[in-house]
């Protein structure tokens, strides 16, 4: 279990990194930052595959975009200087507490049925 989350962690961090590139791929008319984009995106989803053996793909599903969306706004606010405002940090609050409820009810669930 603890190695899916490992690669559910990396597919995470390759999903944000490739779109944080975005941006800087001007529409895809930059090679370099296209070029790693599809690389992070492509390892993303390979990670993902693989965590989904012991995880239901809604867990994986629900924490991967939550996580992506959280980690996108902080890192948009700090290379990107997007602003942030108190309606967007509730918002990131909640995302945050409901994927740590999705993960804590699943994994209860998941010990009964062993």
């Amino acid at each position: 279990m603890l190695k899916s989350y490992l690669l559910l962690t990396i597919a995470i961090i390759l999903e944000v990194a490739g779109t944080m590139l975005l941006p800087l791929t001007q529409n895809f008319t930059k090679i370099l930052p296209t070029f790693g984009l599809t690389i992070f995106y492509i390892g993303s989803f390979y990670c993902l595959t693989f965590s989904l053996k012991l995880i239901p793909i809604s867990i994986v599903y629900a924490t991967w975009s939550g996580m992506g969306i959280f980690l996108i706004t902080i890192l948009g606010y700090f290379i990107y200087r997007q602003t942030i405002n108190f309606q967007v940090v509730i918002g990131l609050l909640l995302i945050i507490t409901g994927v740590i409820l999705v993960n804590i009810y699943s994994f209860s669930n998941y010990k009964n049925l062993l």
